[in-house]
């Protein structure tokens, strides 16, 4: 089996505090994301910026079941998309074919 990358790359809201927004971040990853079947890992990326959240699943069908459950995370996940300007957002998916490391 492949893993899977849902990848999304999106600004923060004028004004948004980043610190705040991390700590939402993490929070719905502590509370919510990181139990969903099939979850590796959530890495978010800046360049000053623009974000980017790349969110790793077992298989692409663990990685579209979250998303369809997504709005079962509620008020955590409002309280981390109050920070985002949902126009920015762009979404993509990914199967991961090789992947490399360190010897």
């Amino acid at each position: 089996m492949t893993n899977a990358v849902f990848y999304c790359s999106f600004k923060l809201q004028e004004g948004a505090d980043e610190s705040e927004f991390l700590a939402a971040s993490e929070r719905l990853n502590d509370e919510y994301i990181s139990k969903q079947k099939g979850y590796v890992s959530w890495k978010q990326l800046n360049d000053g910026e623009t974000w980017l959240d790349f969110l790793t699943f077992e298989t692409m069908e663990d990685m579209k079941n979250f998303e369809e459950n997504s709005a079962n995370a509620g008020e955590l996940a409002q309280k981390f998309y109050s920070y985002i300007d949902l126009n920015s957002c762009i979404v993509k998916y990914y199967s991961v074919k090789k992947s490399y490391k360190s010897r």
